[in-house]
């Protein structure tokens, strides 16, 4: 009786030893662990996705390629095949699978004596503890961390929460972060496209994705992904047969179809930049965003076709700067291939091919191309390619191909089908190529809401990311002339004012010498309407009437509109030598079109977060029943009034607040626009007029032919276009925005407007339309070839020859301060 009455005591002291040991395990690895509860709100990274206007994709970011599906939409066949591989206990156990345990121990025992691999006993519950919350450290003290989490997390959360957390963040190989990547990225399937076999062989990679690979492991991938069929058969998942079935089944994985993106570096990265500075970095790459843009993928395709076929056009005309390597010392060693394959591809060659030439003949060179394949390279596609020299004159013209090309000169080439003339080529004909070394930007935008509908930044985003359009600073010459005739037009000037085409001199002081401006024709017009300052670009009315209302009023429009920044009050500003960007200077151009009002430039329309909520968008006005309007006994409504397109009761629409801010008179804004469309018809953007379209618009060169411009507009699109190198330098005599810029800008139109009516320039209250003199600016009444119709603000006709400003000459008094340089 006492040794039985001891022998309890016994067990009661180790009952209690135990308890307490177990107490003092909670308690000291239980006092610092990470806070579960934080589960509660994980949102795992997903992928942030930018669209197009239309919807299309532009591109992704992501740190992780995850695609969250709720447990709600997983299909059960996914569920079941992870649950019988990794935790057949998991809607049953506490956390942690203690008759598991029992089992891995007596296992991995006998694998002891087998020499085979231990198994492991974890729980979902204990992963998705070990994923969110802990490290992959290999110890006892982590599998106890792991174990209290897991009870925790039970007890908080839902099985079906732990399951859907542990589905969507599991790491499968292949760069598939959760269950619905790896599917897409292992067999091109959405999840419930999964067949058993398919779902199985997911299933099967937790434990170690590299070694069950498809390809490099496939015996061993076969061989677990049946072990997880014969898990499901034997819980009863699916049938032996289907099992069977599935069993047979070879694994192939399928490459994911290329998503197919609308091509738009620059526009995409200024996209990029703009959410990362008003949201982060995290919520771009992390957040899954879904960002609307202003993109329009037809538009964007024509700008990016107009600007590289006009850089090329400039390029070409200035001659042949060489090959881009030579490999003649590694021909008769390693052959062509091998050399060829060598050389270095430059960035920005597109989808132009890298060749070597062979043998130069006399009336073609031989080439040899990356496949192994040869073909020539014709003299009439090697005229163009005379010596480019610094000093811009070309070298002597090119009379036979050794004039440009030696053996081993390695040149970028596209095929050719027909010579100029039309005849055709040979198979295998190709034409000598050359990246342009000039840049240049283009941007298209909405006139009335600023959005950009068109963007590109360079020749290549590969070979620079530079962006031309929003990052460089330049001087627009004669593109800012319109708002010094919009400062005058404001100031009570008319466009039949006359202003003195004459030489203008004035001392610039002590030691700085006389500046004296002139015009690019280097002639003199007499008095001249105010609209001809504008049409020919004459740089002696432009300074001579930015003198008459004074800087201060130039400064102040330009700096209003937002052409600039600060202008400083200098007459030198009046012909374009401060600097702006080519959105800015495009986005000014709007206040034309849309009567005075200013729009702000924007990418980006809306964006959502991932639950599909917005948090950003552009147009902030409110608009109350704008989807739908109640209306009663409509058609399509139900008796009780429910909603139906608002076309259904045109008197239901609502009324659409305009928030723009009036930042130049609307009469002065449509007289500029008037004169501006005088450019097109007469002036120095006359090669525009081929079009046949209402348009507008203003050439710019600056001195040396540094910078050229062209900023123009149809009545719904304004379209900007710089053309210049990135360390500034001439262009070339007689390279100006009318033919370097202009080009380029005719290029796109003739595509952006193919398709469109010829809708007139909209014409605000205020204005009334004079026929006047071209050379005179009075009223006329013949129709003879100098009559056009003139823009006035009501009250402001003329009736008699005016004054003209300038006639008295610059007085060293009232004239505004220079600045420095001229431009035209």
């Amino acid at each position: 009786m006492r040794v039985l009455k001891n022998t309890f005591l016994v067990f009661i002291l180790l009952a209690l030893l135990g308890a307490g040991g177990a107490l003092y395990v909670l308690y000291s690895f239980g006092r610092d662990l990470p806070d579960y509860a934080q589960l509660a709100h994980y949102e795992p990274p997903t992928v942030s996705r930018i669209h197009a206007a239309d919807g299309r994709l532009v591109t992704e970011y992501a740190r992780q390629r995850r695609s969250f599906v709720p447990i709600e939409a997983m299909p059960k066949r996914i569920i079941k095949a992870f649950l019988a591989a990794e935790d057949k206990n998991f809607y049953s156990h506490p956390g942690v699978d203690f008759l598991g345990i029992v089992r891995a121990l007596v296992t991995n025992t006998m694998n002891s004596f087998r020499g085979t691999r231990p198994v492991g006993a974890s729980t979902i519950t204990q992963q998705v503890a070990k994923n969110f919350l802990l490290s992959n450290e290999v110890s006892v003290e982590r599998k106890i961390k792991e174990a209290i989490l897991a009870f925790r997390i039970e007890r908080a959360f839902t099985k079906d929460r732990i399951l859907e957390l542990y589905l969507n963040e599991i790491y499968l190989g292949y760069g598939s972060y959760g269950v619905a990547a790896a599917a897409l990225n292992y067999f091109n399937k959405s999840l419930d496209q999964l067949t058993v076999a398919e779902a199985a062989y997911l299933a099967a990679l937790p434990k170690a994705p590299n070694n069950y690979h498809p390809v490099r492991a496939r015996l061993a991938a076969v061989a677990r992904r049946n072990w997880v069929i014969g898990r499901m058969v034997e819980e009863g998942f699916i049938e032996e047969t289907a099992g069977e079935l599935a069993r047979r089944v070879p694994i192939e994985a399928v490459d994911r179809e290329e998503t197919e993106v609308v091509p738009a570096a620059y526009f995409v990265e200024q996209v990029r930049r703009e959410i990362s500075e008003r949201f982060g970095h995290s919520a771009l790459y992390e957040g899954g965003l879904s960002v609307r843009t202003s993109l329009h993928p037809k538009l964007q395709a024509y700008a990016d076709s107009a600007l590289m076929a006009g850089l090329r056009d400039y390029d070409r005309r200035h001659g042949w700067r060489g090959p881009v390597t030579n490999v003649g010392d590694q021909l008769a060693t390693t052959g062509w291939r091998a050399a060829l394959a060598a050389a270095e591809p430059p960035p920005g060659r597109g989808a132009w091919r890298m060749a070597v030439a062979i043998g130069i003949g006399e009336t073609a060179v031989d080439i040899g191309l990356g496949d192994g394949s040869r073909g020539q390279v014709p003299l009439a596609e090697l005229s163009w390619a005379r010596e480019w020299r610094p000093e811009q004159a070309l070298g002597p013209r090119v009379r036979r191909p050794a004039d440009v090309l030696e053996a081993g000169d390695v040149i970028l080439v596209e095929p050719v089908t027909e010579d100029g003339d039309g005849a055709p080529y040979p198979e295998g004909t190709y034409g000598l190529r050359q990246i342009p070394a000039v840049e240049g930007a283009i941007v298209a935008l909405d006139p009335h809401t600023g959005r950009v509908l068109a963007l590109r930044g360079g020749y290549s985003y590969e070979a620079s990311e530079f962006n031309r359009a929003t990052q460089a600073r330049r001087q627009p010459g004669s593109a800012f002339k319109p708002f010094v005739y919009l400062a005058a037009l404001e100031a009570g000037l008319t466009p039949s004012t006359l202003i003195l085409d004459a030489p203008f001199v004035i001392d610039q002081g002590p030691g700085l010498g006389k500046w004296k401006p002139d015009n690019y024709s280097k002639t003199f017009y007499g008095p001249s309407p105010m609209r001809l300052g504008i049409e020919k670009s004459r740089n002696l009315m432009t300074v001579r009437l930015a003198q008459k209302i004074g800087m201060e009023r130039v400064s102040e429009t330009a700096t209003r509109i937002g052409v600039v920044d600060h202008l400083p009050p200098v007459l030198s500003m009046a012909l374009g030598a401060g600097e702006t960007t080519l959105l800015d200077l495009t986005a000014s151009y709007a206040i034309f079109v849309n009567g005075g009002k200013r729009v702000t430039p924007s990418l980006v329309d809306r964006i959502q977060d991932r639950h599909g909520q917005t948090i950003y968008r552009q147009d902030l006005r409110a608009c109350p029943g704008c989807q739908t309007v109640p209306v009663a006994n409509a058609e399509s409504a139900a008796d009780d009034g429910a909603a139906v397109p608002r076309a259904a009761d045109p008197a239901s629409l609502p009324d659409i607040i305009d928030l723009r801010e009036q930042v130049a008179d609307p009469v002065a804004a449509y007289q500029v626009n008037a004169m501006l469309q005088g450019v097109v018809e007469r002036g120095t953007g006359r090669r525009i007029r081929s079009l046949d379209k209402p348009l507008a618009g203003k050439t710019g060169t600056t001195n040396d032919s540094m910078d050229t411009w062209f900023i123009g507009f149809s009545p719904d699109l304004v379209v900007g276009v710089f053309v210049g190198f990135d360390t500034p330098r001439s262009l070339g005599e007689r390279e100006t925005g009318s033919n370097v810029a202009a080009p380029v800008f005719k290029s796109f139109m003739a595509k952006a407007l193919a398709d469109k009516p010829s809708i007139p320039f909209r014409i605000p209250p205020g204005v009334r339309l004079v026929r006047v003199d071209a050379k005179t600016g009075l009223p006329a009444d013949g129709d003879s070839g100098d009559v056009i119709t003139e823009a006035f603000r009501a009250g402001t006709e003329p009736e008699r020859q005016q004054t003209v400003i300038g006639s008295g000459g610059p007085s060293p008094d009232s004239a505004s301060p220079v600045g420095v340089g001229g431009l035209y």
